[in-house]
């Protein structure tokens, strides 16, 4: 897609926002965030079944986060996975839109950086098939994709740090109940105040 300099963002759907945030995996009996990296290293050691580095460390792993935001209103969707490759990115993109169109939003816009899945043929042709335009940041203007960092952001203060997880199981099985907090309950600076789910029009019933 084009480089986007100026987005117009008046109704929902107009533009969304996707991107990918990393956090690290968290070991069987909790991390080195609330245990202390002592602790922390020695639930890695013993959580089963983890690959280890040249240094014979056990390696926790990365969650991808892939997050999408609209723009006009801040409701969003986000799905956790291995990897930010094309095939995945293009996945999520479908579900997404889809997701969307349940709560009456068509989307028409889609904005990324420019990581390689993001470049790809495949998420062209993704965006082609839904008839979504892609966009792209400016290169070395990450900026101009600031609304979706501010909630990379209020993800990890909410959700992936907000507190004690024993396990990566238990992190990831809040997600959605999270998400659903954010978009339903959670007043919002860029919204008045009000839950960024109140600035969907035609909205059809209750989704979550």
């Amino acid at each position: 897609g084009e480089p986007l300099r100026r987005y117009e963002h008046d109704h929902p759907g107009s533009l969304i926002h996707v991107d990918v945030t990393k956090f690290g995996n968290i070991p069987d009996g909790g991390g080195h965030r609330y245990l202390g990296r002592q602790q922390g290293e020695r639930n890695k050691r013993a959580t089963p079944g983890l690959p280890r580095g040249a240094d014979y460390k056990p390696r926790t792993g990365t969650a991808f986060v892939h997050t999408v935001i609209d723009d006009h209103s801040r409701v969003a969707y986000a799905e956790i996975h291995t990897d930010e490759t094309a095939v995945t990115a293009t996945a999520v993109l479908r579900r997404a839109v889809a997701w969307f169109a349940d709560l009456g939003v068509t989307v028409e816009r889609v904005l990324s950086d420019n990581g390689s899945a993001y470049r790809s043929h495949a998420w062209r042709e993704t965006c082609a098939e839904l008839g979504v335009i892609p966009k792209r940041t400016r290169p070395y203007r990450p900026q101009t994709n600031g609304k979706i960092e501010r909630f990379h952001r209020t993800l990890a203060d909410g959700w992936a740090y907000a507190r004690f997880y024993p396990s990566e199981s238990l992190r990831r099985a809040a997600l959605p109940d999270w998400l659903h907090f954010y978009n339903h309950h959670r007043p919002h600076s860029a919204t008045g105040g009000k839950p960024p789910v109140t600035r969907l029009t035609n909205l059809p019933g209750h989704h979550t």
